[in-house]
C-alpha cells in the first residue's frame, strides 16, 4: 500500500478569506495527500489538536490577517509541548518576506507567498516530509 502524506490545513483567526487554502487542498488531494482541511477561525489548539489526532507529517495555515507573527510561534509552541518536532509547519499568505525569515529562523518551514506555483509548494512539502518523517 502506497504511503500518503497526510496535511492539516486551517485558516487561523478571524481570516475569512478562504479560496486559496481551498484551491491548495485540492491540488494536495489530488497530488496523492490526504487533506484534512478544518477550514476557518480555527484557533491554533484546535489546529495542533487535529494535527496530534490524525498522526500528521504536515500542518499548513493560511494568514491573510497580519496575525501570523503571533499565530505561527503560538502553534510551534504547542507543537513542541505535545512532542511533534518532526512535523512539517508551513503556510503561507500576506507576510513580509522579513517576517518570513523571522518565523524560519525559530523553526517554521518555508513560507509562500501570494503566486507561488501551487507545484511548488507540493514538491516543497513532499521532499520535507520524505527527508525528514519517512526515513527508513
Amino acid at each position: 500500500m502506497e504511503r500518503k502524506i497526510r496535511i492539516v490545513m486551517a485558516k487561523p483567526g478571524l481570516d475569512g478569506h478562504d479560496r486559496g487554502i481551498k484551491v491548495l487542498a485540492r491540488a494536495y488531494r489530488d497530488a496523492g495527500m490526504e487533506v484534512i482541511y478544518l477550514g476557518l477561525r480555527q484557533t491554533p489548539e484546535i489546529i495542533v489538536s487535529a494535527a496530534l489526532q490524525e498522526d500528521a507529517d504536515v500542518i499548513a495555515l493560511s494568514i491573510l490577517s497580519g496575525a501570523h507573527m503571533t499565530v505561527f510561534p503560538k502553534v510551534m509552541a504547542l507543537m513542541k509541548s505535545e512532542g511533534m518536532e518532526d512535523v512539517l509547519l508551513t503556510g503561507g499568505g500576506i507576510i513580509p518576506d522579513k517576517d518570513m525569515k523571522t518565523l524560519q529562523n525559530e523553526g517554521v518551514g518555508k513560507l509562500f507567498g501570494p503566486g507561488t506555483p501551487i507545484q511548488e509548494t507540493i514538491d516543497y512539502i513532499v521532499e520535507w516530509v520524505k527527508t525528514n518523517r519517512w526515513q527508513e
